[in-house]
């Protein structure tokens, strides 16, 4: 058995599964998040439903050949029909519905462009709600442009980035060490920080404002320059695998540069990022780790985000074995 690189497990949280734009009336797409194999689709009245993937009958995968009939999807091997709420609403051979016949449905919000699941081992219904993030569909800023990677690495490895304020000098080259700051309330976490970067015009002094509900959401505002926004979720896929879903926008100042200007700070931040990926694929968990003045508040985010992780109280069925 390989050695796991970090005690974690899947976290608590909303995680994105994939943009509204690209899920349409009517079609399925299998999913893998969660060590799990789901799968998605939209009804006529425009829900996006995830549910386990399987069939309960003989274990067919409901996104390969499955179809959405009658808001219902159907299995592409004996035609048995589950409804967005993963029961089992119909099977046309069967005289009599078997019992144990229904499918693990996921919660669903579909929000700020993105569509939304659920996840807490605990089997507890969502701790807190998902913001709705004003600038999207604002016409004073730009459309969403939107990326993604695929990374070999876990949530808390990638969120404790933002308040990490060495890494951004002396990994991404911005032009000074950043002054951190983080604020605490409940699953919410507030990080600022102050830097330069960059740019063809020269150095330019910008704040950086992260706010991250959880691991699976989180706002990034960049003002200095242009005022731009960063909207991302960190999915997990496997325990040390993650999809990292990312979305920008830039406030529309006319004068025909907005454009240019976004489309630069998303090379920039797309760069940065791609830096961070041979760290983070190759890097261990040290707990305690040596630290030193100057670090950022590293200890107190570790703190934080010991929250999403359930303990065995918190399990609504009894703890696990």
């Amino acid at each position: 058995m390989t050695e796991r690189r970090f005690p974690f497990d899947i976290p608590t949280g909303w995680f994105c599964v994939g943009w509204s734009s690209d899920l349409a009336v009517g079609e399925v797409k299998a999913l893998r998040y969660f060590a799990k194999d789901l799968v998605m689709f939209r009804t006529s009245d425009g829900e996006a439903h995830v549910l386990d993937a399987h069939c309960p009958h003989l274990g067919a995968h409901l996104g390969y050949g499955g179809k959405v009939v009658d808001d219902h999807i159907v299995c592409p091997f004996h035609a048995w029909e589950f409804d967005g709420k993963g029961t089992c609403a119909k099977i046309p051979y069967a005289k009599k519905m078997p019992k144990r016949g229904d499918i693990k449905a996921w919660t669903v919000n579909e929000c700020n462009g993105m569509i939304m699941v659920w996840h807490d081992l605990a089997g507890r219904e969502p701790l807190w709600e998902q913001p709705t993030i004003p600038e999207v569909g604002d016409p004073a800023w730009t459309a969403i442009r939107t990326k993604h990677w695929t990374v070999g690495t876990c949530n808390q490895e990638m969120a404790e980035n933002q308040v990490d304020a060495a890494l951004f000098q002396y990994l991404h080259g911005t032009t000074e060490m950043p002054k951190t700051t983080s604020e605490r309330h409940g699953h919410h976490l507030i990080t600022k920080s102050t830097t330069g970067m960059s740019t063809p015009s020269g150095p330019v002094d910008g704040m950086i404002e992260v706010n991250a509900w959880g691991f699976g959401f989180t706002t990034t505002r960049f003002t200095g320059l242009v005022e731009t926004l960063l909207l991302s979720s960190a999915t997990p896929v496997e325990h040390e695998k993650s999809e990292l879903f990312f979305a920008f926008t830039v406030r529309d100042i006319g004068k025909g540069i907005t454009g240019g200007v976004g489309k630069a700070f998303m090379a920039e931040i797309s760069r940065q990022l791609e830096q961070d990926i041979p760290i983070w694929e190759n890097k261990i968990y040290i707990h305690p780790p040596v630290l030193c003045d100057g670090d950022g508040p590293i200890g107190p985010f570790r703190g934080w985000s010991k929250q999403f992780y359930p303990k065995p109280e918190d399990y609504v069925d009894g703890a696990p074995a």
